[in-house]
């Protein structure tokens, strides 16, 4: 009788571990346009890649990032597809990524996410109860204004800006310049630049036509021609949802399929009608590009950027051009 209690019990314990291993892992997808959105197409094709891995994926389309990104800290979600700047939260490396003027072009990005697709940065990808399964390129964001006037930094002195009210460091470089920051999130900061609520937004091309950025631009703004920093969308997962090698394969396959994103995201930038570009002087880049060193070393000594991947962009900058002056010595 003994024995038989014992098997019995074995079975049953057996029987809730294959449950158990076939639940589906819920991964929660931040996509402004829901379902039918580009974010949740590319995932699409990752969950088709992701069973050759063992891993049953579950997508749930979410508009609303912040909701998606407190699910992962509730144990609602796997793992969440976040923008890098939200991603800080999780893994300040990874997150750096996304630094003010620190990727100058998508040749730069290309290098940076191949150097972390590899095994060697695994380790820097987790970072307290959660790990990096994939980083992508979402695009260089650029300044929109409702005046092309504005197309210096002290014309912008007393303009509205829409800030990202979970990263402190926008609010700081805009106050620096003297204009105010104005805390939106990314489902609101289009809908105030169309509004007329703020006068300055910083957003990918690829939003142009999804966001109507267009109402907002007419009929007098344009976008400054000078890419501010190079945006990411990050798979973020609980460590325990997930091995490291199942971790390291995403991150592999995210690299891998770069060149389609890329391809879809000039397809998106394509829509962009020209009239709308304001060229600046190189006189001015060349300022704005001491500025945005200068921010990058203040939010790295006040913390909120990982030093080792400054360090890690900065050398990359310096691969790609070495007459950078920050290149020399």
């Amino acid at each position: 009788m003994k024995k038989l209690l014992t098997a019995a019990f074995a079975a049953c314990a057996l029987a809730t571990s294959v449950t158990a291993q076939a639940a589906p892992q819920k991964i929660c997808v931040f996509d402004i346009v829901g379902n039918v959105g580009p974010m949740m197409g590319a995932m699409k094709d990752w969950q088709t890649a992701a069973v050759g891995w063992g891993i049953d994926a579950e997508l749930v389309p979410y508009t609303n990032e912040a909701i998606a990104a407190e699910d992962l800290k509730a144990g609602v979600c796997d793992a969440a597809l976040v923008t890098g700047i939200r991603g800080r939260g999780f893994n300040q490396y990874a997150g750096t990524v996304d630094s003010i003027g620190a990727i100058p072009s998508m040749d730069h990005m290309r290098i940076v996410l191949q150097v972390l697709s590899m095994p060697q940065s695994a380790a820097k990808l987790s970072q307290g109860s959660y790990q990096i399964m994939g980083i992508a390129p979402a695009g260089a964001a650029y300044v929109f204004v409702n005046d092309k006037e504005v197309n210096t930094l002290a014309k912008a002195a007393g303009k509205r800006v829409a800030v990202l009210e979970y990263d402190e460091t926008q609010a700081k470089l805009v106050s620096q310049v003297g204009a105010t920051p104005v805390a939106s999130d990314i489902t609101n900061f289009s809908t105030k630049f169309n509004n007329g609520v703020v006068d300055v937004i910083a957003a990918p091309l690829a939003a142009y036509e999804a966001l109507e950025l267009y109402k907002g631009l007419s009929p007098d703004g344009g976008i400054i021609n000078y890419p501010l920093v190079q945006l990411t969308i990050q798979l973020i997962a609980k460590k325990d949802a997930f091995s490291p090698d199942v971790a390291q394969k995403s991150r592999e396959y995210f690299f891998q399929n770069l060149d389609r994103i890329v391809a879809q995201l000039q397809k998106e930038e394509e829509k962009v009608d020209p009239k709308w570009w304001v060229e600046i002087p190189d006189a001015d880049k060349a300022e704005y590009e001491v500025l945005m060193q200068e921010a990058r070393n203040q939010l790295r000594t006040e913390g909120y950027y990982s030093p080792d991947m400054l360090d890690m962009l900065r050398k990359v900058r310096c691969k790609l051009d070495q007459s950078r002056p920050e290149c020399t010595g």
